[in-house]
Order: structure tokens, then sequence, then C-alpha cells
């Protein structure tokens, strides 16, 4: 089996660390994420997400996105033989490096922003260069998928917040966004965009999950899906196997191209995971499988990683 660098597009991890459950550096602690176990799979860029908890929204977004991304500062400083930050365009150059894993900050839910677009500019200061318009409710941008009876597309704010990412050299990530907020952000957008943790609706008709004519849209505009690994974004109901994620993928490429295709694990926001899938050191398997049904040697290197360094070089600077 050959050897890939791997770009995962999202993890939750992060939250571990803050709340002082995990220092994310030995595999005993548990949890399906830690640096030895994605050194030893191959990841060479982690997108590390600051996911601002329900409980804390509306009032107290801003103040938890904040204390998330501080936290992330600590992980990268704690940990500074391991892993570095990437913020520019320069920074991409460094992977993969052989002993560091290159961490890129993103925060879910724009609710961080609260109602003033000023914010952008202070959490892109920070090192934030990835940010999910929403999470799945409502916020001062947009509609998540849980508002299934708007269909609402983007606010004032919203649109503001877009041009200003293509200005600053931000990622917009739509994994949460609903559909009408989709279609207006390609409008808007000037660059490439992501979902960084999502799946085909076709195999599985969850609202968080993408349409083909939504994979085609994102594909013609250059952007990437990493795909996501809960099980219920895979498959309706029963057990998920890392034979679900191939489908997703197998799809996903065959739709779009398989220059949109990208990894998503979600690994710590997810409860379950599918078998044989269970945590980052498991990547090795999900790359044999895909070998074994005929994806080329090229192919697997555009999945693992490098269409996220593609998109990546397109939109940071």
């Amino acid at each position: 089996m050959e050897n890939y660098f791997i770009v995962d597009g999202h993890c939750d991890s992060l939250i571990h660390f803050v709340e002082g459950e995990r220092t994310l550096n030995d595999p005993s602690e548990g949890g399906q994420w830690d640096i030895p176990r994605a050194k030893q799979a191959g990841v060479s860029l982690q997108f590390l997400a600051a996911f601002i908890e329900t409980k804390y929204k509306p009032a107290m977004s801003s103040w938890r996105g904040l204390q998330l991304i501080e936290g992330a500062h600590r992980f990268i400083a704690d940990h500074a033989e391991q892993v570095f930050l990437v913020q520019k365009k320069l920074d991409l150059k460094q992977i993969p490096d052989p002993t560091r894993i290159g961490i890129l900050m993103s925060v879910e839910g724009g609710e961080i922003l609260g109602e003033n677009a000023f914010m952008l500019d202070i959490i892109f200061k920070l090192g934030v260069r990835a940010l999910g318009l929403t999470w799945n409710q409502r916020n001062a941008l947009a509609d998540g998928v849980g508002e299934v009876c708007t269909q609402s597309r983007l606010t004032n704010l919203g649109q503001e917040v877009v041009l200003r990412m293509n200005e600053l050299g931000m990622l917009i990530d739509v994994s949460h966004l609903n559909e009408a907020g989709f279609w207006h952000v390609l409008e808007l957008s000037k660059h490439p965009i992501a979902a960084t943790h999502s799946c085909a609706k076709a195999l599985c008709p969850h609202p968080r999950n993408l349409t083909d004519p939504q994979l085609r849209a994102l594909a013609k505009q250059k952007g990437v899906v990493g795909v996501n690994f809960y099980p219920r974004f895979l498959k309706e109901t029963g057990p998920t196997t890392r034979n679900d994620v191939v489908r997703h993928i197998s799809h996903i490429a065959e739709v779009a191209g398989v220059e949109a295709v990208g990894l998503g694990s979600d690994f710590d926001g997810i409860s379950e995971t599918p078998e044989g899938l269970e945590h980052v050191g498991d990547y090795y398997r999900l790359l044999n499988d895909l070998a074994k049904i005929g994806f080329s040697t090229l192919e697997l290197e555009q999945i693992a990683g490098r269409n996220f360094m593609r998109l990546l070089s397109s939109v940071l600077k």
C-alpha cells in the first residue's frame, strides 16, 4: 500500500482539550483523534474546529468561540514539536512535514460573529482560516439545515461576511447551511468553497447531505466535499461499515468528479463510527478499500489530501 498524505477537513477534538478531558497526545486517553495516531496514519493537515455548543447560544457565542480559539493556540504551543499553525498559502509548502501535522483553525458556526461583521477580521487576526456560516440553527448570517420550513437565503450580514471572507482569504464552509443558503453562497463567492464534512443525499436523505445538483455545482467552482464518517449521514438505518464511506466517496467522484472529493471525518464530533473506522489510525484501511475497488494512485492522492490542498492554495493568501 502506498503512503498518502491526508488532509482531514474536520474534527471536533478541540473541545476535549479545552475542557481538560484529554491532551490529544495520548491514545490511551480515549477519543477518536490524537496526534500519535494521526501521524501514524499520515495525516499532514488537520482542520481543527471550534464548535460552539447550543448551550452557549446566542448570548455567549462569541465568548465561547474566542475561548476555543485561545485553546487551539495553547494546544499548538503545548505540542510545538509535533504540530504547526497554517495561516498562509506559503505555509502549505511545509506539507507534508515528516515530523509535524499542520493545523488549520476553523470555526463551526457564524454565531461567533454575533451581529457584527468586524468580528470576522478579529478571528482572522487570531489565525482562523475557515468558517462554517451556520451550524444547524438560524443565526444572523443564514439558516442552518435544521430550519426546515424557511428556505431562506443569506441575510445582508451573511452576504457581507461571504464577500469579506473572499477578501481576507478565508475558506467558506457550507456543511451545515440550508440549501437556499448554499446556492446563494455560490452566487456570491468569487473563490471556491467547501463542504468540509458532508455526504451524498442520493445515498442517504439526511438534511445534512448534499444533492447531486449541489455536488456538481460545488465541483464546477472547484470546491471540495470532505466525506463525513457519521453513520447516520452514511445510511438511514442499520449498522455501517467502511464500505458505506467508500460508497459515498465513489458516488461523489462519479457525479462531481474525483477532484471534488476529500475527507472530513468529524472525529470526536460523532457519537458513533462505521465499523473498521473507529479512529484516525484507521485511515489506511479506508484508502486500502478504495484502492481495491479500482481508484488509481493519482486518484487516491487527490482524495486523501491533494484536492483540499489545491482548494486552500486558491483561497489562502
